[in-house]
């Protein structure tokens, strides 16, 4: 584990303004990756030990956290983060907390996956933030509950050792450990609070639960696609376009900045393996003025090669979604979709299934993860 980005120490009082003008961040080198703990793959906060201050869910809300310096309840001032009350020693000879004392939160990952990434975002928390935090991981199948995770036979990975953050403050840590995870447990030291957990990383799904499916959305987020690259992310992200469901606003698809050349916008995706293609859909919902006016896809099987056309280019209409069947299936490891001249897609689906060479590797992946996590937990 290598921390990117090192801050420490105060923020100043909040003075007035705008709260995010003195907030302390860095570019981190993992966050075009999918977060693991995004709430629309099924992330959840399952269990504290703590929450006194502010609710464990605040944690993986999607939106930056806000500040209301005229908020308080019952309990003191509202934080929308995961606060816990102060810590204290046993007695007034003893009335600070040792060195073990610490809070936890137990995190669902929404998709089991290996992490490459971590943000503990403390934002607006300026004098109530831990002193350090730490993260551990598991590999659990099923639906544990938190007294199963909590089990002396579960086996914990370090991903983040015990890390001195700063308070309002962006604090990334790049993260080596090449396991499987499916849940994270979120140490602070010895009190305090966070706003927001992201948990950047590439999704490993489980090939037995594919192969009983067959027929699947190969490049899903959920089921291990990726974005590598588009031409343009202007107003949002290319990743929007293989989340789980239906968009629900326009800014839940990929829209582009308008062309004022004679060029064209496009995003390139890995499918989860080598597969045969069957079918593909095409959603504009709530891109109304602004989708795309005509689409193309080509396939390519391999990481190199030519692209060859599966979907020639097409009219598309707005706030629509398109279904096309292949006249044949397509074999691939990468599908790439062209849009006229520009605007945007909401959502794309291409669904088929895998090959049985691309079985094979996802196999052979899914028991190089569990080894390595055998060998490390502890």
């Amino acid at each position: 584990m290598t921390a990117t980005a090192r801050f420490t120490g105060d923020a100043n009082p909040y003075g007035g303004g705008d709260p995010y003008a003195d907030y302390r961040t860095a570019d981190l080198p993992f966050t075009d990756l999918a977060d693991l703990a995004d709430r629309r793959l099924g992330a959840g906060v399952i269990a504290a030990n703590d929450e006194f201050f502010a609710e464990r869910e605040n944690l993986l809300k999607p939106e930056p956290a806000e500040f209301d310096p005229e908020r308080f309840g019952h309990k003191g001032k509202v934080m929308d983060g995961w606060e816990t009350r102060r810590r204290r020693g046993t007695s007034a000879d003893r009335p600070h907390p040792t060195d073990e004392d610490h809070d936890w939160a137990l995190v669902r990952l929404g998709a089991p996956g290996v992490v490459r990434g971590i943000v503990v975002d403390t934002a607006h928390f300026r004098g109530n933030y831990p002193q350090a935090v730490s993260v551990e991981a598991a590999c659990v199948p099923g639906s544990p509950s938190p007294e199963e995770l909590l089990a002396p036979g579960v086996k914990w990975t370090t991903l983040v050792p015990r890390t001195a953050v700063g308070g309002h403050a962006a604090n990334g840590f790049v993260v080596a450990a090449e396991q499987r995870v499916t849940h994270l447990r979120v140490n602070q030291h010895p009190d305090g609070g966070i706003a927001r957990l992201r948990v950047y990383g590439e999704v490993a799904p489980d090939p037995a639960w594919l192969a009983a499916l067959g027929t699947f959305d190969l490049v899903a987020l959920e089921n291990g696609g990726t974005v590598e690259d588009a031409s343009d992310r202007f107003y949002s992200a290319a990743t929007n376009t293989i989340q789980p469901g239906r968009s629900g606003k326009m800014d839940d698809g990929w829209e582009t900045r308008r062309r004022r050349d004679k060029g064209n916008d496009w995003i390139r995706y890995r499918l989860v393996e080598q597969a045969e293609i069957r079918a593909v859909e095409i959603d504009t919902a709530y891109l109304k003025g602004n989708s795309a006016g005509w689409a193309s896809l080509s396939a390519r099987d391999g990481e190199s090669g030519d692209w060859t056309e599966v979907l020639p280019r097409t009219r598309l209409q707005p706030d629509t979604n398109h279904r096309f069947v292949l006249p044949e299936a397509v074999r691939a490891t990468h599908i790439r979709i062209d849009i006229f001249p520009d605007g945007g897609i909401s959502r794309l689906r291409v669904f088929g299934s895998l090959t049985e060479e691309g079985a094979t590797r996802m196999a052979e992946r899914h028991r190089e993860l569990a080894a390595d996590h055998r060998g490390r937990g502890h």
